[in-house]
């Protein structure tokens, strides 16, 4: 079966992009890219402001050597997957960062898209994996989805990636809004804080691993992260190529003291055909030339590799400025 890894090494969130003195170059024309990411405690917030930190590292302003460029970045804390995905449709966002499954719906006009596919939608390449939590409170007596009803579950803000995972999962399983005792709509941001506050009694999270957020619920006030490996999760994995059994590493956090299954997608890089060839080439080169470095500014892009990047989890065309790219090194 198809099997995501993730890293188990300390949370070393670097988050934050690095703008370079100097003035620009006379040769470089300034451009200005937004990239959509996610709440600033996720590793969406990581990706986009690590992305903007190569963009200007290869910016190589004030040197006498270096691309000149002259894009500058700004990754804002955003509502998610799906809203990163409205806003580069409606070009207020040059690029953004989205779970596998929400790329593939969107260009393909399924789930929340059906009827209204987003065509001009393109890949650049895909991230880090993203099992989807359940983190359930200390003392809920909660160990499984069906344990779930009657219980305050957090299925996330409209939006997000976590939400629509949720949405996909309740559908699966048949079960209602009302089947809670109530279904909050927190944000990343605030649900750890929720849970830890007895206002809630778990949340769903779909995210990289390990992540700031989860942490501060499972070793803050001892929540849990619970199994999801049922025949219903493996009809999903089945049916879904985006979809991929994951295991969170016993240690991940201090109260995961076993190994646990669930299942999760891939975090993708993408962005529109209307954004130009030599823009999403610069990005593109400027990660894949950096990224020893960008490895290195959070554990769940440890083991990122370029010729999986490229492919993995990637439903829209890639952009032809990433294909640009791409066939320079030989990599298609």
């Amino acid at each position: 079966m198809r099997k995501l890894t993730v890293s188990t090494l300390a949370l070393a969130l670097v988050a934050g992009a690095f703008f370079g003195a100097g003035t620009q170059s006379a040769q470089a024309q300034k451009k200005f890219i937004s990239i959509g990411t996610g709440g600033p405690t996720g590793v969406y917030f990581v990706v986009g402001n690590a992305i903007c930190r190569m963009i200007h590292r290869a910016a190589a302003e004030g040197r006498k050597k270096g691309r000149k460029h002259g894009i500058r970045c700004a990754a804002p804390s955003t509502g998610g997957s799906t809203y990163n995905i409205g806003q580069i449709r409606q070009g207020e966002l040059d690029f953004g960062v989205a779970q596998s499954d929400w790329q593939y719906h969107a260009y393909n006009g399924t789930s929340k898209f059906k009827g209204n596919a987003f065509k001009k939608l393109r890949a650049v390449f895909s991230v880090h994996p993203e099992p989807y939590h359940i983190i359930v409170g200390k003392g809920t007596g909660i160990k499984s989805w069906a344990d779930l009803k009657g219980k305050r579950f957090n299925i996330g803000n409209p939006g997000s990636g976590q939400r629509g995972t949720t949405e996909v999962l309740m559908a699966a399983y048949g079960t209602k809004k009302s089947d809670f005792k109530i279904a909050t709509e927190l944000t990343s941001t605030e649900q750890s804080k929720a849970l830890c506050d007895g206002k809630i009694d778990a949340y769903g999270y779909t995210v990289g691993v390990p992540n700031a957020g989860v942490s501060i619920a499972t070793d803050g006030c001892d929540a849990k992260i619970i199994n999801l490996n049922t025949g219903v999760e493996k009809k999903l994995v089945d049916a879904n190529a985006f979809y991929a059994f994951a295991t969170i590493p016993k240690g991940t956090y201090k109260t995961t003291d076993a190994d646990v299954t669930t299942f999760g997608v891939m975090a993708t890089f993408i962005t529109s055909a209307d954004v130009p060839t030599d823009v999403v080439y610069e990005v593109t080169r400027a990660v894949f030339e950096n990224l020893d470095d960008f490895r290195k500014l959070h554990p769940a892009f440890k083991n990122l590799d370029p010729k999986l990047m490229i492919k993995n989890a990637l439903s829209a065309p890639l952009h032809a400025g990433a294909v640009k790219y791409y066939k320079e090194k030989g990599w298609m």
